[in-house]
């Protein structure tokens, strides 16, 4: 158990992609047990935390789990982008102390108070933040510096919500919520602009498919994606949800699908670890569609935000997560059947919570069979990556 531990706190994609599914698991169990209670299936208990659960709800979704995978993420991707050493295991627990401070204090926020719960919970991005600047000024090339920028747009929005928690301001809530979501998506929009095509590249050269067939970038919509994804978010935190970062939005959709026609993805079909990719981006591209539409007043922007937070972001966790811990733990990059259960889960959640919005009857019933396909998804991601997150690596990766 002790070497466990050890090797856990020793890589930072173990321990923070291990927490992201495990917190995942907790927080979409919570919101489980709450909408059963709005059914009358469970009696109502007083929460513990001090915000409405639909709002803790959501924010622990973006900047709970969502961060511990960004936090596994570059911790793990960045040394390899600039060649510096990668983070001590001494900081990787220093930070994954950190991330878990905030979740525990959002969860006892109702006795603890306001602004101690904002001190908690806004420590973990700026000394996430921080250690990626000193490895990414080693090679400070702009198009990996920008994720600074977006890590930043995270944090910003992240305080709009404690200043309203706190009394400090009256309607930074709503906002704050909604540009820490699009900073995401915007984020996975140009990660993911790079390593899906790639990736798609890389497979099919192996399999000896002619150079013709290769997914192709078009260095203009590459560029017009990156500025459109840097502009949604900023605009969103500067204005809120109007008509401008609704325009965005839906360039920035039409920017993704035009980039994603010449990918291949029907030659990833054969591969579940590499169609995850381009299921996320379409479900980002279709969920910024759908929401840039719902704030011109063309349907609901709630079901829209799901579209975001379920396919894109927990779609895109899942296939990064998964395809990093492989990788990085010296296994094949062949995903197990339990993981490639768990791409499909995600997507078909995302739609379900997408089109349940509409029902008049059966509302809550839509929303409680999303979060068990949640649930499922994210159980079988744990059950799948276990060994690659806690187990030693098997050869050089």
């Amino acid at each position: 158990m002790s070497a466990m531990i050890t090797r856990v706190m020793g890589e930072g994609f173990r321990v923070f992609f291990l927490s992201a599914g495990l917190y995942g698991l907790f927080a979409g169990g919570a919101w489980g047990v709450w909408l059963l209670t709005q059914t009358g299936a469970v009696p109502h208990a007083a929460p513990s935390y001090a915000m409405t659960p639909p709002m803790w709800h959501a924010h622990e979704m973006i900047f709970g789990y969502a961060t511990a995978a960004l936090g596994g993420f570059f911790l793990t991707a960045v040394p390899n982008w600039t060649g510096a050493a990668e983070a001590r295991a001494r900081f990787i627990a220093l930070t994954a102390f950190l991330w878990l401070a905030g979740r525990l204090a959002m969860w006892f926020s109702g006795a603890i108070p306001a602004g101690l719960v904002a001190a908690f919970d806004l420590a973990f991005v700026p000394i996430l933040a921080a250690k990626i600047a000193t490895q990414l000024i080693r090679r400070p090339k702009p198009q990996n510096m920008i994720f600074l920028l977006l890590l930043s747009y995270i944090w910003i929005a992240n305080l709009m919500t404690h200043l309203q928690w706190m009394g400090v301001t009256v309607n930074t809530l709503d906002t704050g919520l909604r540009a820490g979501l699009l900073s995401l998506c915007c984020m996975i929009a140009i990660l993911g602009g790079r390593i899906t095509p790639a990736f798609t590249r890389n497979a099919m050269k192996r399999a000896g498919a002619p150079e013709g067939t290769w997914p192709v970038s078009i260095a203009a919509l590459d560029k017009a994606g990156m500025v459109t994804a840097l502009l949604v978010p900023l605009v969103m935190l500067a204005l809120g949800a109007g008509p401008v970062v609704a325009v965005l939005a839906l360039v920035l959709g039409g920017l993704q699908i035009l980039r994603m026609a010449r990918w291949r993805a029907c030659w990833a079909l054969r591969q579940p670890i590499l169609i995850a990719l381009h299921l996320g981006l379409g479900m980002l591209a279709l969920g910024l569609i759908l929401w840039g539409l719902a704030v011109l007043g063309n349907g609901n922007e709630i079901a829209a935000l799901h579209v975001l937070g379920i396919g894109c972001v927990g779609g895109m966790t899942l296939a990064v997560m998964s395809r990093a811990a492989l990788g990085h733990s010296g296994r094949d990059l062949v995903a197990p059947p339990a993981m490639a259960l768990a791409y499909g889960l995600m997507a078909v959640a995302a739609i379900l919570r997408w089109l349940g919005t509409g029902l008049d009857t059966g509302y809550l019933t839509a929303m409680l069979v999303a979060d068990g396909l949640w649930i499922g998804a994210i159980a079988l991601y744990l059950i799948a990556m276990w060994p690659a997150l806690t187990g030693p690596r098997l050869r050089t990766a």
